[in-house]
């Protein structure tokens, strides 16, 4: 069903509250309503429709069997889609990190749509931390299921246009607060077992949150878990550009020496170097100073000083929409450091290389 999407530009400290009633409505009529979060932005309906749930998976593709998060706009709010874990750790993260990018699995009750939790007895709750997202929960007085607001297995969005790219005619409405901050999605924490795991990273680290609970454990990125799943992100290819990715695990001089074999490759087999990089500066400028680069064909993005990870969290997706948009036959990412939202950015690196991942052999 194709419908007229309406793109309104709202203050994303200051939403124009009868924007928000009006968009609320929408919500509460059945409508989808794609909104900015802080992490990236969201394709939110009503949590207690099936019907409008049902959208949703429409508007994305997505396959039926691959779990929603709930968005709530207070404590309050939670609890009436969730129990609290028997041995209620979920109060102590949640007066810690919410409004905030983590998510928390937990008993689910019996008002929230199944096809939000894929027929599971748990579901999946956050409250987000932007106000945009806050005033729209609040004007549509119901909990809001709200994936990335893009087609499904595409890079998230963290720009109005991204959506616009993905779901123009799918959606009722787009609201534009300009470019989300953290860049990548929350942190997914199960509390529904002992003890708490990490079922996606994000943009809270594990390490705040072993400070938090003392233990957490975390699922193993190597490949997608058998059977039904708890968390969005975990069992299908996600987060890729339509070229092919390719992370590249290893020190700076190792990764200049294969783009220049990749590239040397492609001129041997008498292919046109069409190339898109997403690597740090530090790498970027080796690169420049082995005459690697500027060269025709091969496409950069930047993304950032390779310390500063929430600065390459933030150029993620839209580096890898930017790039993807020349037509490249490869894309080729630079992994970064497994610690704080470094862990997220390399999951998502993975995911959507599809688990191809170049690195230099092992030493003896």
């Amino acid at each position: 069903m194709r419908v007229a999407t309406r793109l309104v530009r709202v203050d994303p400290e200051h939403p124009d509250p009868a924007v928000l009633r009006e968009a609320g409505e929408t919500i509460r009529r059945g409508g989808l309503v794609a909104f900015p979060t802080e992490t990236v932005y969201g394709l939110g309906a009503d949590a207690l429709s099936d019907r409008a749930v049902r959208r949703i998976f429409e508007a994305k593709g997505r396959p039926s069997d691959n779990p929603l998060i709930v968005h709530v706009a207070s404590v309050e709010g939670a609890m009436s889609v969730a129990h609290p874990d028997p041995r209620g750790r979920w109060h102590a993260l949640a007066s810690r990190f919410w409004p905030g990018p983590l998510t928390l699995v937990l008993p689910r009750r019996d008002n929230v749509s199944k096809l939000v939790t894929a027929g599971l007895d748990t579901v999946a709750v956050r409250m987000p931390r932007h106000p945009v997202a806050l005033g729209l929960i609040k004007a549509a007085g119901v909990p809001i299921a709200a994936p990335s607001a893009n087609r499904s297995g595409r890079p998230s969005p963290v720009e109005a246009s991204h959506v616009m790219d993905d779901l123009d005619g799918r959606v009722e409405w787009v609201l534009d607060g300009g470019p989300t901050g953290v860049g990548v999605e929350s942190t997914v924490l199960d509390l529904s077992g002992d003890p708490p795991v990490v079922l996606r990273p994000g943009g809270i680290g594990v390490e705040a949150l072993r400070e938090a609970l003392t233990r957490v454990d975390v699922l193993s990125l190597e490949a997608p878990p058998p059977g039904p799943v708890r968390s969005p992100g975990l069992k299908y290819r996600h987060y890729a550009p339509r070229a092919p990715v390719v992370v590249m695990e290893g020190p700076s001089e190792w990764v200049a020496r294969r783009v220049q074999e990749r590239i040397e490759q492609m001129q041997a087999g008498g292919r046109p170097v069409r190339l898109g990089l997403f690597f740090t500066d530090e790498t970027l400028e080796l690169l420049r100073s082995l005459r690697v680069l500027p060269r025709p064909g091969v496409w950069v993005v930047s993304a950032g000083p390779r310390d500063d990870l929430a600065e390459v969290a933030r150029r993620l997706f839209g580096a890898l929409r930017e790039l993807d948009c020349q037509r490249p036959a490869l894309i080729l990412a630079e992994a970064v450091a497994n610690r704080g939202v470094g862990l997220a950015i390399n999951n998502r690196l993975r995911r959507a290389a599809a688990g191809r991942v170049d690195r230099p052999f092992a030493q003896p």
